[in-house]
Formats: structure tokens, sequence, C-alpha cells
């Protein structure tokens, strides 16, 4: 599975500070590559939810783009959590198609 992050995620991820955050983030990215996304909750608008249980509840809003492609729009925490949806949803419906349906 192809993940292709936006400027908007990354720009995101770089402002931790703390190393073990952004490694446990990481982490779970790795995991959706390998096909296990985990807790995952759709949110509406095609942006799905990756929860993860890391200091003050990150969250990684994502839209999926054919069987193996995965955008990853923003990145944020449970205190900004409807503020973060809305610009994920935003974001999704400004992307168009990011690559094809095959298999690698």
């Amino acid at each position: 599975m192809s993940i292709v992050p936006l400027p908007e995620f990354d720009k995101w991820l770089r402002r931790f500070r703390e190393v073990r955050a952004r490694a446990v983030i990481a982490r779970r990215i790795g995991r959706m590559k390998a096909g296990n996304f985990g807790e995952v909750k759709p949110v509406s608008g095609g942006v799905s939810e990756l929860r993860i249980d890391f200091g003050p509840g990150y969250r990684v809003y994502f839209t999926q783009r054919g069987r193996t492609i995965v955008v990853l729009l923003l990145g944020g925490g449970k205190d900004s959590q409807q503020a973060d949806i809305a610009k994920a949803k935003t974001l999704a419906s400004t992307i168009g198609d990011v690559g094809d349906d095959e298999e690698d």
C-alpha cells in the first residue's frame, strides 16, 4: 500500500520536539502501509481518523484513493478534533486521483 503525506501533514509531524511521539506516529503509519490500519473511525466526507493512544490522543486524518493509495491529510490532538476534521474534509475534497488502483 502506498502512503502519500500532504504538506500539511508533514508540517504537523515536524513540529514535534519529542522524538518518541514522532516514532509512535511513524510506527502506526508503517502499520497502515502494511495493511493494518488498527483503530480507525470514519468521520465523514471520505475522511477517516486514525487514533493513536499516546500523549494527548493524537489523530491522523486520511482519505483512501483506490485500493492502494492512502493520503495523509493532517494530524491533530483530541483538543482540536472538530477543527481538524473540518480541515481534513476540505483537503480531501481538493485532491484528485493520486495514483492508480493497481496493486504494487
